[in-house]
């Protein structure tokens, strides 16, 4: 091989790893423009669902639509930001019956891995702090889109769900068979860096 033949290679490989980092794409979760979303629901004794949110949280993620397997998440909750519409419930929910916040006034969940599979959807794993207590929990994930907004930026989008049980987690208030796992529904947008 020539000098002038290597010189060519190894502009031609540096350009396509280049090209293949600049695929990747980092993004903010857009919490401050309210277009993101930490919400639950649990039964009440069996009978209804009673839901509620996280009103303060902030995270980022990475997301490469040629290799989506490498998207990464993370995310922070201020407990003591639990918000169900009922005062006197969420005093309850913060108190050491449920989520101690005094004590814990973070979650955090940090991914491990995503698998995609068809039409925008994958399971996105990862390790969930809640209560002091770190497990492993999945999360059905779909992509709902991606493009340029209005204010000159550009936008990513997913939707997810997950269950797990509050014993789990070391939180332990009997509320009845019905009440022992929550689901979290989560609507995330971010804003791309």
């Amino acid at each position: 091989m020539t000098l002038r033949n290597l010189t060519a290679s190894l502009v031609f490989a540096g350009l396509t790893f280049t090209s293949s980092a600049l695929l990747a794409e980092d993004y903010e979760i857009d919490t401050k423009g309210a277009h993101a979303f930490i919400q639950f629901r649990v039964q009440h004794l069996g009978y209804s669902w009673l839901y509620g949110r996280f009103n303060e949280f902030s995270g980022n993620f990475s997301y490469d639509e040629a290799n989506p397997e490498k998207a990464a998440v993370e995310v922070t909750i201020k407990t003591a930001s639990v918000d169900s519409n009922h005062a006197e419930r969420d005093k309850h929910l913060r108190s050491d019956d449920f989520l101690d916040v005094k004590k814990f006034p973070e979650a955090k969940f940090t991914s491990t891995s995503y698998t995609p599979g068809k039409d925008g959807k994958g399971v996105l794993k990862g390790n969930l702090t809640l209560h002091g207590v770190t497990k492993a929990v999945e999360i059905e994930v779909e992509h709902i889109g991606a493009g340029t907004d209005p204010w000159g930026g550009y936008r990513r989008g997913f939707q997810g769900s997950t269950k797990f049980a509050m014993a789990d987690f070391g939180i332990v208030k009997d509320l009845g068979p019905k009440s022992k796992d929550v689901e979290m529904i989560l609507s995330i947008e971010g804003i791309r860096k």
